[in-house]
């Protein structure tokens, strides 16, 4: 009889095992998540922007305007410069100013790559703000 009352008092003791199958069930599942989306984040999708009325904004005589035409040559407001120049001549610029703050226009021909080279150059230099002109889309 003592026998079986201490198996009774086994039987009630907590086990004390760290059971690992539901975590090893969670990481696969995690494991084969970020398989599955680590591709589609290095491709890009396609996408269809929409075309939307923005907010018009004035820009007056006193706005520097930087153009890039579809020979990828730049312009401040009415002067061409050079890539390797840019950064210079608005460090030059703006050191007078206290608003520092430009507006941006692109060819839609121009290449993206070229735009995002130009708009760094621009950060560079101490932009604060950088605005982007368009154009309305046609009805």
């Amino acid at each position: 009889m003592r026998h079986s009352r201490n198996r009774r008092n086994v039987e009630k003791r907590p086990i004390a095992d760290i059971n690992v199958t539901p975590l090893v069930d969670v990481v696969l599942v995690l494991l084969i998540v970020f398989m599955v989306t680590a591709p589609m984040l290095q491709m890009g999708i396609d996408v269809n922007l929409p075309r939307v009325k923005a907010k018009t904004v004035d820009v007056g005589e006193e706005k520097l305007i930087l153009t890039i035409n579809n020979q990828e040559e730049i312009f401040i407001n009415k002067y061409r410069t050079s890539m390797a120049d840019l950064k210079p001549k608005l460090e030059g610029i703006f050191a007078s100013r206290i608003d520092r703050e430009i507006f941006m226009r692109a060819d839609e021909k121009v290449p993206y790559g070229f735009v995002v080279r130009v708009m760094s150059e621009v950060r560079k230099a101490g932009v604060d703000k950088l605005g982007m002109i368009t154009e309305s889309p046609k009805e």
